[in-house]
């Protein structure tokens, strides 16, 4: 298929790549409240990949005409930033941030929580962060790529939820998108062998109700069939002999608090 496999220089490229994405991910956490647009976060994420001297990856990309995906609530991948979707307390949003610097991409994504939201909606958050975490827990050179799928639908299953199963992680380097595809559903000691060198997402859509999905008329937003809640959380990762290496590291606080204008 083509994988490629990085090393020496090429690594270190990865990893800037990767911490210039982790580190705009942050600056927007930082900025988040009610009020926000989408398109407000679309203009942030634009303005601090600048300032670490990259590009957004997303711009442009088979026609995607922001920098950033804003998926909100029910909304499972790819949602348009818009200058009148405004973030309310009690929503949920994930923005997805992917940045190309010096030949490179590093891909990471997170879900927030703006103000006090429902039982549901922390459930889903939490349940979506650590399918994240188990795929990655298994990523080693001779895993199988069905190992990363099996361990995060165990997780999502027993905790109530479901995968969405249309969509995965994928290969990243000097493409924003390569081989191999990276399923978040599969069986256990199928698919093909990871070795060290490689570099992949893993990126888990999570559903509170049932995995189906369907596209809005605009082409790229797509949104849960039945209108359950959807959160994604995701690292790009290096495969290594001893695991792997998360290239997105982050300290990320999911829980947004309402601040108050001082009186």
């Amino acid at each position: 298929m083509g994988i490629p496999l990085f090393k020496g220089s090429d690594v270190e490229r990865l990893r800037l790549a990767g911490r210039a994405a982790a580190g705009t991910l942050e600056h927007v956490a930082t900025r988040l409240q009610p009020g926000v647009t989408t398109a407000d976060i679309d203009a942030w994420v634009r303005e601090d990949t600048a300032r670490r001297g990259g590009t957004p990856s997303q711009l442009g990309y088979k026609g995607y005409p922001a920098t950033v995906c804003t998926s909100r609530n029910h909304v499972v991948c790819h949602g348009m930033p818009r200058s009148d979707e405004v973030l309310e307390p009690g929503d949920i949003i994930n923005v997805d941030v992917t940045t190309h610097l010096d030949g490179f991409h590093g891909d990471t994504s997170a879900t927030f929580m703006i103000g006090e939201v429902s039982a549901d909606a922390r459930h889903v958050v939490d349940v979506a962060r650590r399918c994240r975490d188990v795929g990655v827990s298994v990523v080693r050179h001779g895993a199988r790529l069905g190992d990363i799928g099996a361990a995060v639908m165990a997780l999502a299953r027993a905790e109530g939820c479901s995968i969405v199963e249309e969509f995965g992680g994928h290969g990243i380097g000097r493409q924003m998108h390569g081989e191999p595809h990276v399923p978040h559903v599969g069986k256990a000691g199928t698919g093909i062998t990871l070795r060290s060198g490689m570099v992949i997402t893993i990126e888990p859509m999570v559903n509170l109700g049932r995995p189906d999905i369907r596209m809005m008329p605009d082409g790229w937003t797509i949104v849960t069939a039945d209108g359950s809640l959807s959160a994604q959380f995701e690292h790009t990762v290096l495969v290594t002999r001893e695991g792997c290496e998360v290239l997105t590291p982050s300290e990320l606080s999911l829980h947004i608090p309402v601040r108050h204008p001082e009186s």
